[in-house]
């Protein structure tokens, strides 16, 4: 997980809780009035997020009632300790210096969230009948690309079986590009070239033409492997959509916030924008998706693979998932103008809030995840922690921590 510094007071940290507690009132209010497609919430109960990073995948679960907001289970997947050699990743990634091409094997996070929630029923003894609703972040701009047909294996989950056995070769690029890729500047100027200017897309969809944006990454797959694309692929995800698509059993839509990093998404119209769409890859609207969801949309109740396997609440509420530094707004409740955060994590950024976005041909504007009117600032920097890691492993070789460098 990330570090974060920023600009809150004990009183905004202890409000959040209260809010917390006051929407669970809320929710057991308009049940007792009549409500529909509620749990039933007696006492404490609990809550859990995901966050599908580029180096790890963690859960943690958390205990709130009246008062209390406790992290009372966590488990942590590091990608190359655990399926590292089966997966050839270092650092989480594939790496091709030569192409500047950087992808991640999706069913590496498949395998992965089956690891760490057997880890939390069997070692954590984990109750996961008490969990209420979930969501999750993930890496931004990362894509997957769901297979031709994959629906009807994603909505047929067997629970007897893993989730990787159940969608193993349902994916018609095995290993997606990530944010770390900077193999698409053709793809970019192209982009620039045929909205008019880099200062017209910044103008659209909040950034200019990056090469990490995941609009670039699929124009450059829809020409490199044109027939995968146009014939054997369903749909494209981001990371985010995807992780969420495995707790509902059925293609999640992308969220607002995370959707605007991608180059192709209409930041004040909330919507995909048909000239970056067009100019992106041919076709590509239903493979998206017709809409965008908002950040905190409850999507739907969680599979019944989950319910049968894990023993989830069947009326456990999946909430869209989003970008992992849009969640890090969201969570860390960086709501007003002036409130500043820094995320020390695989990149470095820091972020705020704005009600009157200037887009610029330097940094980026996303839609806020936790306002209809507002607006998230980002600055993004690519070399965070792996390059502050390879200076403590040249300085202390032997290091198991960074307490030993500090």
């Amino acid at each position: 997980p990330t570090l974060l510094f920023v600009n809150m007071s004990t009183e905004k940290a202890l409000k959040m809780v209260d809010d917390i507690v006051k929407l669970v009132d809320s929710v057991e209010d308009e049940k007792k009035d009549g409500g529909n497609n509620q749990i039933s919430i007696d006492g404490e109960f609990h809550v859990m997020g995901l966050d599908s990073s580029t180096q790890s995948l963690t859960i943690k679960i958390f205990a709130v009632s009246s008062g209390k907001f406790e992290c009372i289970a966590s488990v942590s997947i590091n990608f190359d300790k655990e399926l590292g050699d089966k997966y050839k990743v270092k650092n989480g990634v594939k790496q091709n210096d030569e192409t500047h091409e950087v992808t991640a094997p999706t069913e590496m996070f498949i395998e992965a969230l089956d690891i760490a929630l057997n880890k939390l029923k069997t070692e954590n003894k984990v109750d996961f009948s008490k969990i209420v609703c979930l969501s999750g972040s993930g890496q931004q701009h990362g894509t997957v690309y769901w297979r031709t047909g994959a629906i009807k294996r994603l909505q047929n989950l067997d629970s007897k079986q893993t989730l990787l056995s159940n969608l193993s070769g349902c994916f018609a690029i095995a290993d997606g590009p990530i944010w770390m890729d900077s193999s698409t500047t053709v793809q970019c100027r192209e982009l620039e070239d045929k909205i008019g200017s880099p200062e017209k897309v910044a103008k659209i969809s909040g950034s200019r033409a990056y090469e990490r944006f995941s609009g670039n990454q699929i124009a450059k797959i829809a020409k490199k492997y044109e027939g995968i694309y146009s014939m054997e692929t369903e749909r494209i995800a981001l990371v985010s959509s995807f992780m969420c698509s495995l707790f509902i059993g059925d293609y999640a839509p992308i969220d607002l916030s995370d959707g605007s990093g991608m180059n192709l998404l209409d930041i004040d119209k909330h919507r995909w924008h048909m000239g970056l769409l067009a100019s992106t890859a041919h076709g590509l609207r239903p493979k998206l998706g017709d809409k965008v969801a908002n950040s905190y949309d409850v999507l739907q109740k969680i599979n019944k693979y989950f319910v049968e396997r894990y023993g989830f609440n069947k009326d456990c509420q999946v909430v869209a998932f989003s970008g992992d530094n849009p969640c890090s707004l969201a969570g860390l409740m960086v709501v007003e103008e002036g409130d500043i955060c820094v995320s020390l994590g695989t990149s470095d950024t820091l972020f705020a809030i704005t009600k009157t976005p200037k887009p610029q041909t330097e940094g980026h504007v996303l839609c806020s995840p936790i306002h209809e009117k507002k607006y998230m600032i980002l600055l993004c920097y690519k070399n965070g922690s792996i390059s502050r890691e390879n200076i403590k492993n040249k300085y202390f070789p032997n290091s198991k921590d960074w307490s030993d460098f500090s």
